[in-house]
C-alpha cells in the first residue's frame, strides 16, 4: 500500500506562506513514500490525507486542518518509527531549554540580586543551552538515518 497524494487547492496560491506550508507536506509525504513504512502507519496516513482531500475549499478551515494533519503524521512518525523532520529536536528542545534550565537559572539570578522581577532574564540563557541538545540530538538522528530530508515550519 502506498501513501496517497495530497490534492492541490486554488486556495494555497494565494499566499506564499501557505504555498511553502503546502510545499513542506507534500515533500514529507514523498520523503514517507520512499521509506519501508508499516501497514498500519501507511493507512492511519491515508486516512488522514483522504479526510483531508475530501474537505470543501474553504480557505481558512482547509489550511488549519491540513496544519493539523501534518502535525499528527509528523508526530505519529517521529513516536511509532523514530523518524524525524530536519531540526525536529531544535525546536523541541529550544522550549524545554528555557523552562529545564532558564527559569531555574532565572530563580537563582533573581534571589542572588534580591528582586523577583530578574525571573526572566535566565529564559534567553535557557533557550540557546536546550538549542544546542536539540541540534545535538538533530546530529544524531541524521547519522543514524533517522531524519527526513524535508524541514517542517509554521
Amino acid at each position: 500500500m502506498d501513501i496517497i497524494p495530497l490534492q492541490t487547492r486554488p486556495i494555497i496560491e494565494t499566499s506564499d506562506s501557505k504555498q511553502k506550508s503546502y510545499d513542506s507536506f507534500v515533500k514529507l509525504l514523498a520523503e514517507l513514500r520512499q521509506r519501508s513504512i508499516p501497514e498500519e502507519q501507511v493507512s492511519s496516513i491515508n486516512k488522514d490525507i483522504g479526510e483531508l482531500n475530501a474537505m470543501a475549499d474553504n480557505d481558512k478551515k482547509w489550511y488549519k486542518e491540513m496544519k493539523k494533519v501534518r502535525y499528527r503524521i509528523v508526530q505519529r512518525v517521529s513516536k511509532e518509527l523514530n523518524l524525524v523532520p530536519k531540526n525536529f529536536y531544535r525546536n523541541q528542545w529550544m522550549a524545554l531549554g528555557m523552562t529545564i534550565f532558564g527559569l531555574p537559572l532565572g530563580l537563582v539570578f533573581s534571589f542572588a540580586i534580591g528582586n523577583i522581577a530578574f525571573l526572566g532574564i535566565g529564559l534567553p540563557i535557557g533557550m540557546p543551552i536546550g538549542m544546542a541538545i536539540g541540534a545535538n540530538k538533530d546530529q544524531q538522528a541524521a547519522k543514524e538515518g533517522r531524519q527526513l530530508d524535508v524541514a517542517i515550519g509554521g
